[in-house]
């Protein structure tokens, strides 16, 4: 019996040890809250939209704004939305061409993705498909003035 049980003991370590080391990679690789309190995945800077900008993509991204972002950034974009944060009115203006230059696809993708706490930007992960994710980030970068 005492074997039985050392067997036991020695395949159950062998078990947690293996789930351990699988999990590790994947657990490094896990979102890190950065200082703005935005959670970025580390492809965040080269991540690339998959889908084609077009007409199409642009009318259903803005359909998905005016439902999901219009009540804080505002129509148009400028952060002037019904319940947009007085305080951080220039974070919330998409029109501004320098945001482009901190905001690549990928960065945007996650700020809609995983949202933050202060200032206040929801999380649409539970709302939004990958896809429709991607086509609201289209059309706000389409807000953008050149």
């Amino acid at each position: 019996m005492d074997r039985e049980i050392k067997v036991m003991t020695v395949a159950a370590c062998a078990f947690v040890a293996i789930v351990a080391f699988r999990s590790a990679p994947q657990l490094a690789a896990q979102a890190k809250p950065n200082p703005a309190g935005w959670q970025l995945e580390p492809d965040a800077d080269t991540l690339k939209n998959p889908l084609t900008v077009d007409d199409k993509l642009l009318a259903s991204g803005k359909t998905i704004y005016k439902d999901k972002c219009q009540k804080c950034h505002g129509p148009g974009g400028l952060g002037d939305g019904p319940d947009a944060d007085p305080d951080h009115a220039e974070d919330m203006d998409l029109t501004n061409p320098k945001r482009a230059e901190r905001n690549s696809d990928g960065v945007v993708f996650y700020k809609v993705w995983n949202g933050r706490r202060k200032p206040k930007m929801p999380a649409f992960k539970e709302e939004l498909s990958k896809d429709q994710a991607w086509a609201v980030i289209a059309y706000a970068q389409s807000l953008r003035r050149k």
